[in-house]
């Protein structure tokens, strides 16, 4: 079994790893830093939660060290791009702590903070920039960081830069960065624009795949709920109820959908909180860090933020509303079972979602089970295995107005009196899984 002492980095980099209790890197750590330390371009493909900061991290702070020399002010020998400020800081971070104490700079750009303060720090030149596009090229336009000098670039989550429409900028940013430099792209799935990406900007690269594109970790249990949209929230609100001490990460399809439903959940007695683009930087790190610190346990997101959600507590993920892009489900039901530990991710889908819900078993390829079946589903359950039957909880339907709070803050069980259930004709049958 290969250890990282096998792999030739730096004696301080091994020592901060001992310190971190990292002891084995993952597989995609493995294979990709001996290839990056040889010179070659890498393009990786990995599920979330595999350890690709560390892929890149530790062999471009390997070189980091070797150079004894200082970087020129207001230049840049390593830039490191990812599409959101959430998952900015999270490689941010990830990487300080081998840094800590030594002749290394490290900065990170992103929008919704002050741009004077960046301009200062990034005066007097950076070893390693990590960065969001956009907030980046508003830096370089006002002459405060030039990219001549950058010899190591990083593409990180590149499908989810080509979603949210990044493209643009990174035909704008890498023209800037040296004719002489190495590229490593790390994407979850591989298409037909993320070829392209690849073959603009990467030289035979090595290509080093992990798990299959759309496949999810496999200590993840999965479940979906067949259930018409306005029920939704009565279910959610029961379901968190059975591990109410346990993170649980939503995901709404839209940022107002996210905010309005963390309200709702506030007003039922429900320690949530939310984040998503119309957040200000500020109002994200304090939400994060309240879910990371367990002072809220309900965190609602967008997937806006999904890829920079990085989490190790979450054992539970709701996709309240399924998204449009199918391999979004990937990433999202990502942010649990990480690190080795489990998880367990619970799909919704109302009728007008079935279009969705079947495009993301497609990608997944596999047969998500069902938990509450619908007759308007019928066809999405044929292929499932017919679990056994185990009743409701609390003795009743879900019927007039499940929630509320006991006298102590807490939600109460949401469940009914057993004479308040709505009639059997369309009602969906749910199968409660205990797992």
């Amino acid at each position: 079994m290969t250890d990282f002492s096998m792999l030739g980095l730096k004696p301080k980099l091994l020592d901060v790893l001992k310190e971190i209790n990292i002891e084995t890197p993952t597989p995609i750590q493995a294979r990709a830093i001996p290839e990056v330390m040889n010179g070659r371009d890498v393009m990786g493909l990995a599920q979330t939660g595999t350890g690709k900061t560390l892929a890149f991290g530790l062999p471009l702070l390997h070189m980091a060290f070797s150079d004894g020399s200082k970087p020129s002010p207001k230049t840049v020998r390593a830039l490191i791009l990812a599409p959101t400020r959430e998952l900015v800081n999270q490689i941010a971070d990830g990487l300080f702590p081998f840094i800590k104490g030594s002749h290394l700079k490290l900065n990170r750009v992103v929008g919704g903070v002050s741009i004077n303060a960046q301009i200062n720090r990034l005066e007097r030149g950076t070893d390693i920039l990590v960065a969001t596009p956009g907030r980046l090229i508003d830096l370089i336009d006002r002459k405060a960081v030039r990219l001549d000098e950058t010899t190591f670039l990083v593409l990180d989550e590149a499908d989810q830069m080509l979603d949210m429409g990044f493209i643009h900028a990174l035909r704008k940013l890498v023209p800037m960065l040296a004719k002489e430099r190495q590229t490593m792209l790390f994407s979850a799935t591989m298409n037909k624009e993320m070829n392209e990406i690849a073959q603009s900007y990467l030289t035979s690269p090595v290509r080093i795949e992990v798990s299959p594109p759309g496949k999810a970790a496999d200590k993840i249990e999965q479940e979906v709920h067949f259930i018409p949209q306005p029920e939704k929230f009565e279910l959610l609100k029961e379901l968190l109820c059975d591990h109410s001490d346990e993170l649980a990460l939503v995901f709404a399809r839209t940022k107002h959908g996210a905010e309005r439903l963390a309200k709702n959940l506030v007003r039922d007695g429900f320690e949530a909180g939310s984040i998503h683009g119309n957040k200000s930087q500020g109002q994200r790190e304090r939400t994060l860090a309240a879910a990371k610190s367990g002072q809220i346990k309900v965190l609602v997101a967008t997937d806006v933020a999904a890829r920079g959600i990085d989490i190790p507590a979450v054992r539970h993920v709701y996709n309240f509303e399924l998204p449009n892009v199918p391999e979004n489900f990937v990433h999202r039901i990502g942010r649990t079972a990480r690190a080795g530990r489990d998880g367990k991710a619970v799909a919704f889908c109302s009728p007008t979602e079935l279009d969705e819900f079947r495009a993301i078993e497609k990608v997944m390829k596999l047969r998500i089970p069902v938990a509450t079946k619908a007759s308007w589903a019928a066809d999405d359950q044929k292929a499932q295995p017919k679990p056994k039957p185990q009743g409701r909880r609390g003795g009743g339907a879900r019927g007039g107005k499940p929630g509320g709070t006991s006298g102590g803050g807490r939600p109460n069980k949401p469940g009914g009196s057993k004479g308040s259930g709505r009639p059997a004709g369309g009602r969906p049958q749910r199968q409660r899984s205990r797992g």
